[in-house]
């Protein structure tokens, strides 16, 4: 039987609590080529302030970010996992339509997502200067360098790595956590955040298109000693979680989210008393990365771009730290799949929260809408212009993500549908379980709204491309268990 436990209580709710209504007039006036800054984050989940996630994070730079425009707490990547999610959002095309639903392939192997104009290039034939850095594709093979054009590097990417591995955790080398190295300028965040400064610094003669791209709070969970600090292991608070949390979850379900996965198992967290390490070391790197986003935005408030520029500010997937017994991301749930994502620039109102379903792949159609270029017809993303000019209008959209054919969650504003390819199904109600640790999927209360999300799964879907990579094996060992 399931024990119900002490609830988060978001501080978030706080802080918007007192927001004048949401409906905002929005100023006509058209901005001629406005300049795009697009700030990528890997594998952050909620666990920044103004979302609420944990109660002693501690991001004071993306909640000044927030402050600024609209944050859209109801985000929702289309893979969650890295380069699935990327192609879809640099594509606007859903995962079931291009065929990358796992680490590879890249996206020119993908006879759809070949035909598709790819974000930055399609600004640079609208004459952008577009130039960006670190992670804005997935880190495998050259496609940051063959779809950037003037890319900067990696600047080290997930490294430094120390000589030896610091936690006990016998898996794959990048699942590793702890103090390392000694001075944040010795990270290639603090490096790519340094390079932003310098773009943001210099007169462009051109409008630009700029990409920052973060690679923490992704494994390894490595920061400097004062991060770790401001996280005092004794008074650190674990995420709330109830026993049995899978049992009312499908062999497929709980199969498709461990088998063949690399990251450690909740028995071996537990056994090895790394629960708390692992949240500490999480908590300390999305604060790094927060100063690394305030310094970006110290160096763009300095500048010349202030009034005629469009900030984006998101994450590619969501991260399990112990929810559902599990850790690291590629799950159909609220903690694999929900995203931070905030919209700042010139007529967008201060201060809003959109709580409406919406999408990673919906942010291409946006930015073309935003900066007055023509739509492309092949985009299956919508622009959130409307919801940026009035953050309650009628949005009838809900948002899908996807972990292989097959295998959906659909979203609404208060619900959470998932489907998986052997039939099985969970439904659930946010506004009673946040956390989703009830399926009620056979209460009848819920059939007809049941229904109207069931009715969002795609039934075409094109077949899986590549091959190797522990997504494509861990589909492949739950698709087995299922027949």
């Amino acid at each position: 039987m399931k024990i119900k436990l002490f609830v988060l209580v978001s501080f978030s709710l706080a802080l918007f609590s007192c927001q004048q209504p949401n409906k905002t007039k929005v100023n006509p006036t058209v901005v001629e080529k406005p300049n795009v800054l697009f700030i990528a984050v890997d594998d952050l989940n909620d666990w920044i302030g103004v979302l609420g996630g944990h109660p002693q994070v501690k991001t004071p730079n993306i909640d000044r970010l927030a402050a600024r425009g609209v944050l859209f707490s109801n985000a929702h990547c289309q893979s969650p996992v890295c380069n699935p999610s990327r192609a879809s959002l640099m594509t606007s095309l859903y995962p079931s339509t291009s065929g990358i639903y796992f680490l590879n392939p890249d996206l020119k192997e993908s006879p759809v997502s070949s035909k598709s104009k790819i974000m930055p290039q399609r600004f640079e034939d609208e004459g952008y200067k577009v130039f960006g850095a670190g992670k804005l594709f997935h880190n495998g093979g050259d496609q940051n360098e063959n779809y950037v054009p003037n890319y900067a590097g990696r600047f080290g990417g997930f490294g430094p790595m120390p000589k030896e591995k610091i936690s006990d955790y016998p898996g794959h080398p990048l699942w590793d956590w702890g103090v390392f190295p000694e001075r944040d300028d010795q990270m290639p965040d603090y490096q790519i955040a340094s390079w932003a400064e310098a773009r943001l610094s210099e007169k462009q003669e051109q409008p630009f298109w700029m990409g920052v791209g973060f690679y923490r709070p992704h494994v390894p969970q490595f920061a400097p000693q004062k991060w770790f600090d401001m996280y005092p292991i004794d008074s650190l608070q674990l995420p709330k979680v109830i026993s049995e949390d899978l049992s009312d979850i499908s062999s497929y379900g709980v199969g498709l989210s461990r088998v063949n996965h690399v990251s450690p198992t909740h028995e071996w967290v537990l056994e090895n008393n790394e629960w708390k390490p692992l949240v500490q070391s999480y908590l300390a790197c999305v604060s790094f990365v927060d100063a690394q986003v305030g310094r970006v935005l110290d160096a763009f408030d300095k500048g010349a771009y202030g009034d005629n520029t469009y900030i984006v500010l998101f994450s590619d997937n969501g991260f399990h730290l112990g929810e559902k017994e599990r850790y690291a991301k590629r799950s159909l749930w609220e903690d694999g799949a929900r995203v931070p994502l905030i919209i700042v620039g010139p007529n967008i109102p201060a201060g809003k929260v959109c709580n409406k379903p919406v999408q990673l792949l919906d942010i291409y159609p946006t930015l073309l809408e935003l900066t007055n270029l023509k739509a492309d017809l092949l985009h299956e993303g919508h622009s959130l212009v409307p919801l940026l000019k009035d953050v309650e209008t009628d949005w009838p959209y809900m948002a899908r993500t996807s972990f292989g054919p097959g295998n959906y969650a659909i979203l609404s504003e208060q619900y959470r549908f998932i489907q998986y390819n052997d039939g099985s199904e969970e439904f659930y109600d946010h506004s009673k379980d946040p956390q989703e640790w009830y399926n009620v999927i056979d209460n009848p209360v819920y059939d007809e709204i049941i229904q109207q999300h069931r009715n969002e799964i795609p039934q075409e879907r094109y077949e899986i491309l590549g091959q190797g990579s522990t997504g494509h094996k861990a589909y492949s060992a739950s698709e087995s268990n299922a027949h």
